[in-house]
């Protein structure tokens, strides 16, 4: 995404002004969730032009298809006459007999807002580019114009990372840049701060905060917004330097948003259900962490495999243990160093995910770099056949997190740190925007630590699926990591429905009693040693009542059918 974006300023103006295809937005229906759509693509050399929705969206690594949220297209040539349009796949549009200028209108349907997807109604317009505005592959290198019609009866204005040219009208320099760039417009607070670059140059960090909230709570959460941006920034020694001098946090925080958080080059998504006075000064600001920190890894450190992003395709790659996992190892790192939590609470909240990466039974299947690649397949994918996930996957958000924790505290033996391991990719390959593979990580590691250092780790936990001897790390650092031996396990989930019956509700863990005896999700648990469950007690506290040991007769339903089974419970795997 990186390569096109000032190409095109190197031409004679007069010729550049003609060709820049534009795009207009506007939103009488917003109750309806609806947006009415115009682009003009001029100076067409081709006899047909191809127009697409993408399929895929930056930071997103599945397929979407938002091709199916768009209806009414039409399309008309310089003068206003109707042209012909094939439709020869789900998210293309082939129009034919123009006469070098193409006009295309159409009406999109838009209503969930998160890192994704766009939602339109009367409280905002929250874009995500692809899955907003249709697009001509081959007019990718051109400059983009786009003119938001806001709604100015209900106060909305425009926060995006794009470069404003007029009142309402913003400019991208290439598609890339175009499709890399969320919108948000609503009557959003606006909060800014200047940080020095090392260029001598400011730059300037903005927060357009959408929620329901007051001017003291936007206050109050945009100085814990400044201190990670100060925290994360010391990792690496220095902020990018961002493209036009500005990185916009576009903060939704309303009941009609879905809980997300998504990077972009210049800018961020940042999406909640729950308001500041509910939890959310608290609960956001990991988000906020998190996403800042792929300003530096995964927007400018990042892959070759997602370079160039492809629009049309799933986008698969092998790294998102580094460029999500090592950011998720990051995020409670930040809010601790930034005194927005304390050490106490960060060492505790490792628990949840250190008991799920190191008790599951995926690694048997699939390393750090094959848990990458089934990104297209679990990253806000949707699909209706059962999986096995809670046996075959692990994600690389968490198993990295895990990872790039162990790294941490192995350098620290050798009297490195982590934060030195990531400048100096920073400044190999993310400062000069260098695409790089694992092998580079590899190399960076043993450039670093020493061949033997970066040789073990990455042979034994990123190309194979070890685990390093975390009780040791740990109690460098004085933490104590125990298990509780008389803690009762069965390894199955089940939700009590009230009438004394359990149900399965996900498939039991590989190894587990309940695997072993042959348990299964969609299981109806009926009684256990001929006693029903008591009312208004959950499941998982019911078996705490057993010992380690303990031989448990169940009886359930499969299919309508009676079936009976034994169970002898083990000692919980689980650490504290």
């Amino acid at each position: 995404m990186k390569t096109f974006y000032f190409i095109l300023w190197l031409c004679v103006p007069a010729l550049c002004h003609s060709q820049v295809n534009t795009y207009e937005i506007s939103f009488e229906n917003a109750v309806h969730h609806e947006a009415l759509i115009k682009a003009n693509f001029p100076d067409i050399a081709s006899d047909t032009l191809s127009v697409r929705m993408s399929r895929t969206s930056p930071g997103r690594y599945a397929l979407h298809e938002f091709a199916k949220n768009v209806y009414s297209l039409k399309a008309l040539d310089g003068k206003g006459n109707a042209l012909h349009v094939i439709r020869p796949n789900p998210y293309e549009w082939q129009v034919i007999g123009h006469d070098g200028i193409v006009q295309i209108s159409y009406t999109l349907f838009a209503n969930r807002g998160d890192g994704t997807y766009s939602q339109i109604d009367e409280t905002h317009a929250h874009l995500n580019i692809p899955a907003t505005f249709i697009y001509a592959p081959e007019l990718r290198d051109r400059e983009i114009n786009v003119d938001f019609k806001t709604r100015k009866d209900l106060g909305w204005k425009v926060a995006t990372q794009l470069p404003k040219v007029s009142e309402s009208v913003y400019m991208a320099p290439n598609l890339a840049y175009f499709m890399d760039s969320p919108t948000e417009l609503s009557a959003f607070r606006l909060r800014e701060f200047e940080v020095d670059h090392t260029d001598g140059k400011k730059q300037n960090i903005r927060l357009a905060l959408h929620h329901n909230g007051t001017e003291i709570e936007t206050d109050t959460y945009f100085e814990k917004v400044k201190k990670v941006v100060l925290a994360e920034k010391e990792v690496y020694g220095e902020l990018p330097a961002f493209d036009y001098g500005e990185y916009t946090f576009l903060a939704c925080y309303i009941p009609n948003a879905s809980g997300d958080g998504m990077e972009h080059r210049n800018s961020t998504i940042l999406t909640s259900t729950r308001s500041l006075a509910d939890g959310g000064m608290e609960r956001n600001i990991g988000t906020v962490s998190h996403e800042f920190f792929h300003a530096w890894n995964v927007e400018r450190i990042r892959p070759e495999t997602l370079e160039p992003f492809d629009f049309e395709e799933a986008n698969m790659s092998g790294e998102l243990w580094f460029a999500e996992g090592f950011s998720s190892y990051y995020t409670n790192l930040i809010l601790c160093r930034a005194g927005l939590i304390s050490p106490e609470k960060y060492v505790e909240g490792l628990t949840g995910t250190y008991n799920y990466v190191w008790n599951s039974p995926a690694r048997q299947f699939f390393n750090p770099i094959e848990m990458s690649y089934q990104a297209p397949f679990v990253d806000a994918a949707t699909s209706v056949d059962p999986v096995n996930r809670e046996n075959t996957f692990i994600s690389y958000y968490s198993y990295g997190s895990i990872l790039g924790l162990a790294l941490d505290l192995s350098l620290r033996e050798e009297g490195l740190s982590l934060d030195d391991y990531m400048k100096l990719v920073w400044q190999e390959y993310g400062k000069p925007e260098k695409p790089y593979t694992i092998n580079d990580l590899h190399t960076a590691l043993n450039d670093y630590a020493g061949k033997p250092f970066g040789d073990l780790f990455f042979k034994s936990y990123i190309y194979k699926s070890g685990m390093p001897d975390y009780k040791r790390l740990f109690s460098s650092v004085g933490v104590v990591v125990k298990q509780d031996n008389e803690m009762p396990y069965l390894g199955v989930s089940a939700t009590l429905d009230g009438d004394g019956n359990g149900a399965i509700e996900s498939n039991p863990k590989i190894g587990s009693p309940g695997y072993k005896a042959g348990l299964d999700k969609g299981d109806v648990i009926t009684a256990i040693n001929g006693t029903p469950f008591p009312t208004g007690e959950s499941f998982d506290v019911y078996i705490e009542k057993f010992k380690v040991g303990d031989s448990l007769s169940i009886s359930f339903q499969r299919f309508g059918l009676d079936k009976t089974t034994k169970v002898i419970l083990e000692s919980s795997p689980s650490y504290s």
